[in-house]
């Protein structure tokens, strides 16, 4: 009979200690250094789901919601040519992090004729 109870709480840490997992590491942030991008609002132009308007960037063909400027930062982004309405270019420095681009500098570029 001990030697029941014994294999029983034996087994019971065995699958305990099986059941632990390993925290996720951290993703590393990739670091986006004076790059041209596609910049507009997520939703409105690059069909980003989202709660409302929001500035997003294209970088490399994937985008991404930016954190740290807003939508009307440049304007009206329901103008004639807000980022509602149309695609701009710009130069953007900052990181991605977890899926959203931490802007440390967006400077938008002239519109190309």
């Amino acid at each position: 009979m001990k030697k029941l109870i014994f294999a029983l709480i034996l087994g019971v840490f065995a699958v305990s200690a099986n059941a632990q997992t390993t925290p996720k590491k951290a993703e590393t942030a990739k670091v986006i250094t004076k790059q041209t991008v596609d910049i507009a609002c997520g939703e409105c132009q690059f069909k980003m789901k989202g709660k409302d308007c929001e500035l997003a960037v294209k970088i490399d063909g994937k985008s991404y919601f930016v954190d740290g400027k807003g939508i009307d930062d440049f304007g009206d982004a329901h103008g004639e040519h807000g980022f509602c309405n149309a695609v701009s270019k710009a130069e953007v420095t900052g990181e991605i992090v977890n899926n959203r681009f931490k802007a440390k500098e967006i400077k938008l570029l002239p519109v190309k004729k």
